[in-house]
């Protein structure tokens, strides 16, 4: 059984059981659901890029040529590992012997790249949707961002510009004698039609359809609203140096009107009408929530506050506009989905801009989200900077109108996939009746790709117990190959084929199976059901569900004797599992104390894209403390961790916090750290801020940077992340430090899961 993390870097998969059951009432006792972690766009070292199209078997499964291929040289044969069938090479495969293998066939090419032979895509399409409600300085700070990114983006790329307020503008760019726009109405959405029609993407004539096999006119039509920049750098500059706040007048008492709702569907309109199938992507920066119109999350009267969880909760007034406004933007959604576009958010506001009502924009195209509480903010502006970056080979760092398609063997199915993709609504024989996530279908849509993109797929063995035809013999392997297909930034598509074999244990053996257990990759798929299930069930009801499944595992897999809890004994493979599922009901995801709707949103939405490593660091935050008596060391995730001769560093993949123990605080308030005598003080300061500066660089979106000191007010962002094993119910030795809380401490919980599991 190969190493997990060598799996990973090779293939971008991480199972959570490595040894598979080889029948369906095993994988049921498993508990854990048989899936993996998957990373479409995981920079592989070494990976071959073919520049032809791949050999495809004739069969009913559309699967491509791999190393686990059985080939009979002599013939030129090549026989599928799903369906069976016979395939004949093609005649330039004439040459191939055992010691001349193309690269589909060397056995540790599992995964391969194919740089497809065909028309050139247009290039990619960044359509910017701007909120004119803000305040000055606000509207200042996007529009620097926007004029730096026309110095960032490649030449060629494909810019175009919307404004929105109390009204919609959508600025023709192609118009050189003044700033022209076409102004819409905020309280009424037009259709796609009519808005087509009325920028004149779309005549009457085409309409009518006389001619269907006419040429559409409305690429033609659109270069006066989306333009390549080396055309349009000018125009666009001084559209936006002219940008002004939102004239309609509006009192000391009531918001803005802002009429979000319409502008991204105007935007969605120009996009389909103009650039469908193609790589192209919708930016909407908003300082605030929809006021008016379709799509609105709240009234205009301040007396009227944001929807909490509260109210959510308790369905009353402040949530009137909720549902409507949910099945505005998902409507959107589907027709961005439809079209291959992507949507992106950047909410920068002090209060809520209705993210959580927005959310389906990004969740079902696979747009990023960035949230900050001004564009001013460094949060915002790394991230911003992070989204146009660039490869080593100078392209865009993303790529575009991508799908993923599972093809397994005839004992194995595939349950659904979890992340921010859409279902392409493939019907397959290898679709599985149950349903996880977005089910019953084979391949799913992803409107924009990463290299940190992930989804979550889920599996069910179908092998019936007994002997039956499909009953495998131990040691037998099963297959899954997986084919990502994807519009690269230079305009070429391409396709990943990435094809895995995984071994059957023998059915009574439950500890083959338990050594291929990843606990690390289970408690992400878990999280990602849990969150998943926020969408239609209560967090109790979710909390409940995750004490049963690990209280089930447990029983199944930890060596005890019955009604004696201080005989359980948890085997390496398992040990830490219960920690992670500890931290995940204590977690941001499910616990929606203390964050607004929005802040849920999100949280909830990262959770979903990132790949094992991330996710880990959301459910589990990493503490490392720093000391004079030698390197940083990783500590326990406790508030037995603090000490006044100690600097913590916690990184919770949302906030980055350096947390200066008392002593240290004071010496440093002191200012010990600028006298000469003193310099392993100052390096001791210095080590945590550039290790906190080196995790900001790597990651999207920039998490915030928090330095704190114990006692003071900002240190609840460390005390709410630790395990509270000292409280004031319990510190009997009045140590230093304590948490003030009624929450449970790791060691009770498994205290508890011990008594419940070993019961008989």
């Amino acid at each position: 059984m190969a190493d997990v993390h060598e799996v990973e870097a090779s293939d971008g998969v991480r199972f959570s059981w490595n040894v598979w059951p080889s029948t369906r009432l095993e994988a049921t006792r498993m508990v854990v659901p048989l899936g993996c972690l998957y990373t479409p766009l995981k920079q592989i070292e070494n990976l071959p890029l073919l520049p032809y199209e791949p050999i495809v078997c004739k069969g009913p499964c559309p699967s491509v040529l791999n190393p686990y291929c059985r080939i009979d040289f002599r013939a030129k044969i090549w026989i599928c590992p799903f369906c069976f069938q016979r395939n004949h090479f093609p005649p330039h495969y004439a040459e191939i012997s055992e010691q001349n293998l193309p690269a589909e066939l060397i056995p540790t090419y599992t995964t391969i790249e194919y740089a497809l032979p065909r028309n050139k895509a247009s290039p990619p399409v960044f359509l910017w949707v701007v909120d004119t409600c803000m305040v000055e300085d606000e509207l200042h700070a996007v529009r620097d961002s926007l004029e730096q990114a026309l110095q960032l983006l490649p030449q060629e790329t494909v810019v175009g510009l919307i404004t929105f307020g109390t009204t919609v503008q959508i600025h023709e760019i192609g118009y050189e004698h003044c700033t022209k726009s076409y102004v819409f109405r905020g309280t009424k959405e037009p259709s796609a039609q009519q808005l087509q029609e009325l920028l004149g993407l779309r005549t009457p004539y085409q309409r009518r359809g006389a001619n269907p096999g006419a040429a559409p006119e409305s690429r033609a039509g659109a270069s006066r609203f989306l333009l390549p920049i080396s055309e349009c750098e000018f125009a666009l500059t001084t559209v936006l140096t002219e940008l002004q706040k939102d004239p309609w007048p509006t009192e000391t008492t009531e918001r803005p009107l802002r009429c979000t709702g319409v502008a991204v569907s105007a935007a969605v309109a120009l996009l389909e009408a103009t650039y469908p199938n193609s790589g192209a992507r919708v930016m909407l920066f908003t300082g605030g929530p929809c006021t008016v119109g379709p799509g609105q999350v709240v009234g205009r009267e301040l007396v009227e506050p944001m929807r909490s969880h509260h109210d959510l909760e308790k369905e009353n007034a402040t949530t009137k506009h909720v549902k409507k406004a949910l099945k505005h933007y998902s409507a959107v959604a589907k027709r961005v989905a439809a079209a291959g576009h992507v949507c992106d958010i950047f909410a920068c506001a002090l209060d809520q801009c209705g993210v959580m009502e927005m959310r389906a924009l990004t969740a079902m195209t696979g747009g990023s989200m960035v949230m900050a509480e001004s564009f001013q903010n460094n949060v915002f502006k790394e991230s911003w900077r992070k989204v146009l970056n660039r490869d080593e080979d100078g392209n865009l760092a993303m790529a575009f109108n991508a799908s993923v398609e599972v093809l397994t063997s005839a004992e194995l199915k595939v349950c659904g996939a979890i992340g921010n993709v859409y279902s392409l609504q493939k019907k397959s024989p290898s679709v599985a009746e149950t349903e996880i996530g977005v089910g019953n279908t084979s391949a799913w849509g992803m409107g924009a790709l990463d290299a940190d993109t992930s989804l979550a797929l889920y599996f069910e063995v179908t092998n019936q117990q007994g002997g039956g035809p499909q009953q495998q013999p131990a040691g037998g392997q099963r297959y899954i190959q997986l084919l990502t297909s994807y519009q690269h930034a230079t305009g070429n598509w391409r396709l990943r084929v990435t094809t895995l074999a995984h071994t059957y244990a023998e059915t009574a053996n439950l500890g083959e199976v338990a050594r291929g257990f990843d606990q690390e990759a289970a408690a992400v798929l878990m999280s990602r059901i849990a969150v998943h299930k926020t969408l239609t069930e209560e967090p109790f009801d979710i909390l409940r569900w995750i004490d049963r499944m690990l209280i089930r595992l447990v029983s199944k897999f930890a060596d005890y004797r019955k009604d004696d809890p201080s005989s359980f004994r948890l085997s390496s493979h398992f040990s830490i599992y219960p920690q992670f599922m500890f931290h995940l009901r204590r977690s941001d995801f499910l616990q929606v104390f203390g964050n607004s709707p929005d802040e849920t949103a999100f949280f909830r939405w990262s959770l979903m894209r990132e790949n094992t490593t991330s996710s880990l660091i959301m459910i589990q935050p990493t503490l490392l403390a720093y000391s004079f008596s030698g390197p940083p060391v990783p500590v326990l995730l406790d508030v037995t961790s603090i000490a006044p001769d100690r600097i913590l560093l916690l990184d919770t993949f949302f906030h980055v916090v350096v947390f200066s123990g008392e002593t240290i605080a004071s010496w440093r308030k002191q200012q010990y750290h600028e006298q000469p005598g003193h310099e392993n003080f100052r390096e001791l300061l210095h080590a945590p801020k550039e290790d906190a500066a080196e995790i900001m660089r790597a990651r999207f979106p920039t998490p915030m940077y928090i330095e704190c000191d114990q006692n003071g007010s900002q240190a609840r962002f460390l005390l709410s992340k630790l395990n509270p094993s000292v409280t004031h119910n319990n510190n009997q030795n009045q140590s230093a430090e304590m948490i003030w809380t009624d929450d449970v401490s790791l060691q009770v919980f498994m205290d508890h899961l011990k008594r419940l599991a070993v019961q008989s």
